[in-house]
């Protein structure tokens, strides 16, 4: 209670499915508990959530994808950060165009959703999202 914290999780995928394939501590916590637990702070705080979506070429960058997205998140105080994809190692995805991106982006903002796009910075040295998590495990 009373503390200044923001509080940022990482989406990635609309539904359950995608979202386990991508990050699967969604099958311990799937998306209606996370959604109803952001829910919640964000009705006790008073506070906007950030939900980190990034962006990967043909698995999560669909119109239907974004409608969805848009659908799950309306009911919560929250803004989207989509992130493009930083190229690693161990992740053979590719980031997503920049119209697939513009429109992604664009669908959300239609549908009434606060959304931002990240501009990547430090890719070209491998210090980009994602990229410095790499280098400190391969040490």
């Amino acid at each position: 209670e009373g503390l200044q914290v923001e509080l940022s999780i990482s989406l990635h995928a609309p539904d359950d499915k995608l979202r386990a394939r991508l990050m699967p501590v969604n099958r311990k916590y799937p998306l209606g508990d996370l959604l109803a637990a952001a829910r919640a702070y964000a009705e006790q705080t008073g506070r906007l959530i950030t939900f980190e979506y990034t962006l990967i070429q043909d698995v999560n960058d669909s119109p239907a994808q974004a409608e969805a997205l848009a659908r799950i998140l309306s009911p919560i105080h929250a803004r989207v950060n989509l992130i493009p994809l930083s190229a690693v190692t161990e992740f053979k995805g590719q980031a997503s165009p920049a119209p697939v991106v513009s429109a992604f982006l664009k669908a959300l903002e239609r549908a009434g959703i606060n959304a931002t796009l990240r501009r990547s910075r430090g890719a070209g040295v491998d210090a980009a999202c994602g990229q410095l998590r790499g280098k400190h495990v391969e040490r």
